[in-house]
């Protein structure tokens, strides 16, 4: 083994004298030519492992390019990958728009309208893009960075001309938000918390996929799910929730694109989803 080194490191340095090029690299793989990994962590002996592979193991045959985030409030248990690539938003947007209404709203200590609370509604539980693009456009952008920026949310670019549904988003950010839905914080009230929750809970039945999929009963579900299609990357389909019960309180975000079909997007989200429930729920 010393002769076979000693004798590569010969021809390389006789290869470096007379100014050839030796293709040493072309045995090794370019680090960049590899998939990015699941990391998991936690504070609760086998599961970060326990998660990491049953993940990687539902992504292992999906088509496409996904991105996940979770963590557990109770285990203290962190999973991500590509956790900083950014994602057109599609709808998931919505929950920021609400957010950023909420926080606005506190600043000047007053309640949501009539009229707001109907447009919030109706984003939220139907997705009613109208509603959203009325809120986005009353807000203007100065707002909507305000919000990001209080809510630390600082690889979230909002979508420029009214386009909401092109906002950039990553796991990262979008599990920032979750956490702050979650538990107490100096950036939304309480009661402001709680408005988005019950309206993420009462989103309508055709739209509780995702990352609710498989999520044991007696656990409280709040979702916000985005779909999207365009010429390149063709479908993103994204999925958020907050869950809370069963002795555990986690947050979820699954985003992908390169989908060929919206209940493509759908089932690789699921494939996820189920493995984490269902890990958490054993531990």
């Amino acid at each position: 083994m010393t002769s076979g080194i000693s004798r590569r490191a010969r021809v390389l340095a006789a290869a470096v004298g007379t100014g050839v090029l030796v293709p040493l690299v072309a045995t090794a793989t370019p680090a960049s030519a590899a998939a990015p990994a699941v990391t998991c962590t936690s504070a609760k002996a086998g599961l970060a492992a326990k998660l990491k592979k049953d993940i990687t193991a539902a992504l292992a045959t999906r088509k496409g390019t996904v991105a996940v985030g979770l963590y557990d409030r109770s285990t203290n248990t962190t999973c991500t990958l590509r956790a900083s690539s950014a994602y057109d938003s599609a709808s998931v947007v919505k929950v920021t728009v609400l957010a950023t209404l909420l926080w606005d709203a506190k600043k000047t200590n007053r309640y949501l309208t009539d009229r707001e609370n109907t447009l919030a509604k109706a984003m939220i539980t139907k997705s009613d893009n109208a509603a959203t693009s009325t809120l986005w456009k009353q807000l203007g952008m100065t707002k909507i960075k305000g919000f990001l920026s209080a809510a630390g949310m600082t690889q979230t670019k909002p979508g420029a001309n009214g386009y909401w549904g092109l906002t950039q988003i990553t796991v990262t950010d979008e599990q920032k938000l979750l956490k702050l839905l979650t538990a107490k914080n100096a950036v939304l009230s309480d009661n402001s918390r709680a408005y988005i929750l019950k309206l993420m809970n009462q989103v309508v039945s055709s739209q509780r996929w995702g990352t609710p999929y498989g999520v044991p009963s007696g656990v409280t579900v709040a979702v916000k799910n985005g779909w999207l299609q365009r010429s390149t990357n063709g479908w993103r389909v994204h999925s958020v929730g907050a869950f809370k019960g069963g002795g555990h309180d986690y947050v979820m975000t699954v985003l992908t694109h390169g989908n060929s079909t919206m209940n493509y997007g759908i089932a690789t989200i699921q494939a996820v989803a189920k493995v984490i429930h269902k890990d958490l729920a054993a531990s």
